[in-house]
């Protein structure tokens, strides 16, 4: 049998990734099994194995696809914004549209039973998730030392902000008719409005 030119290879493996995602999307990923994604992708389970231990080891790249993304958004959002303030704000709101994708809410839900059965995952995730609250940290010290917000801990903002888009996506999971992700987007603006007329009312 020929063997395939590696950049097929990445393409392969990248098409099992996409295709476990729009499954997982439909009927999430904890019911989700390796036949369902070969139907998916056309592809055989011999392909899958080739790229993939198991269905915990694609959920893992799957973790870290979406931390990827994550993290290419709040670059983005510091070559967009100037201010700490507004890139606050525009990493809320990517929050919000992050958690209206069925497959993104399905997979986090997901991930966090994965955590709690594989130490070498939830070290992993622990490192990523650190290195998103110092980025948002470094981003609320800016915008408190510009007077922009209250002067707040700052450490404590940035976790809250982190765990409020997973946290939230979790809840969704369970209850999906438990709130409107535009109600959340209203809420988080009026939490960054009233940190923002706190400094007003201390320059008084």
């Amino acid at each position: 049998m020929p063997k395939i030119s590696e950049q097929a290879r990445v393409e392969r493996r990248q098409r099992i990734i996409d295709g476990a995602w729009r499954c997982a999307g439909t009927q999430g990923f904890t019911k989700l099994t390796v036949d369902d994604i070969c139907a998916e992708t056309g592809l055989s389970k011999g392909a899958f194995y080739g790229y993939f231990s198991s269905k915990d080891d694609l959920l893992a790249t799957m973790v870290e696809e979406d931390a990827y993304q994550l993290d290419r958004t709040m670059v983005e959002i510091e070559m967009r914004n100037a201010r700490a303030i507004d890139r606050l704000v525009a990493f809320a709101r990517a929050m919000v549209k992050r958690g209206e994708d069925p497959a993104t809410v399905q997979v986090t839900s997901d991930m966090w039973v994965m955590l709690r059965e594989d130490p070498s995952v939830s070290e992993r995730f622990a490192e990523l998730v650190a290195g998103r609250r110092q980025r948002l940290r470094a981003w609320v010290d800016e915008a408190i030392a510009a007077g922009n917000i209250a002067d707040v801990p700052a450490n404590a903002l940035a976790a809250t902000l982190v765990a409020l888009g997973d946290g939230l996506m979790l809840h969704k999971s369970l209850d999906p008719a438990s709130f409107r992700w535009t109600n959340i987007a209203k809420v988080l603006d009026a939490l960054l409005d009233g940190l923002r007329s706190e400094v007003k009312r201390e320059s008084r």
